[in-house]
């Protein structure tokens, strides 16, 4: 389907890049485990405590995450969740469409006369965050495919704020793995040269 596309070139672009960020950090973190061995084989116990558990949390926290949003964003039926929130009129041929994965539920007919799949009466200024059944929060409320580049610099930039999430709770969550990371770094800095 994506070769007949006109957006060929873009998508392959983007994914092109997503699979070798996700192939970097697979590499970085067998490097990083590859060094857990070492300290455990040669009885390291400060190197493993002070330098592979940090690093792991650190590695875990911002770029396994990172993979995790990856592979989450190409799993998400992004044409369903956007239809999911689009106000179409009951009588017109895109109602009952295959495109939305959930049911069709005809709605009571109040405002413009339009309605969401999920049975939501639209006003006519609605925005994409009042029709979205999901209501994860952000702008589109969850309904509408986020930057992933965006959301992973907003994590440290902006904690506590997601402008579309990809599930319910993600601002939480992001707050805790930056201060697993922040708690990483001085352990990484700082334990190894006390103790020594």
């Amino acid at each position: 389907m994506w070769h007949v596309a006109q957006n060929e070139l873009l998508f392959f672009n983007s994914f092109k890049m997503k699979l070798s960020v996700i192939f970097g950090i697979i590499q970085m973190f067998a490097g990083t485990c590859l060094k857990g061995l070492n300290a455990i084989y040669f009885g390291e116990k400060l190197d493993f405590m002070f330098e592979f558990l940090p690093m792991v949390a650190f590695a875990c926290s911002l770029f396994v995450y990172m993979i995790i949003l990856i592979v989450m964003k190409w799993c998400i039926n992004w044409n369903s969740r956007m239809l999911s929130a689009t106000c179409l009129d009951p009588n017109g041929d895109s109602w009952g469409s295959d495109a939305y994965d959930g049911d069709w539920v005809q709605c009571d007919g109040n405002g413009d006369g339009t309605c969401t799949p999920w049975g939501y009466s639209c006003q006519g200024n609605d925005e994409t965050a009042d029709t979205c059944p999901l209501g994860y929060g952000g702008s589109g409320g969850g309904c509408q495919p986020p930057n992933l580049i965006t959301t992973l610099i907003n994590i440290a930039l902006q904690p506590g704020t997601v402008d579309e999430p990809l599930y319910a709770g993600q601002p939480f969550i992001q707050n805790i793995l930056l201060l697993i990371a922040f708690g990483s770094v001085p352990i990484l800095l700082l334990a190894k040269p006390y103790f020594l």
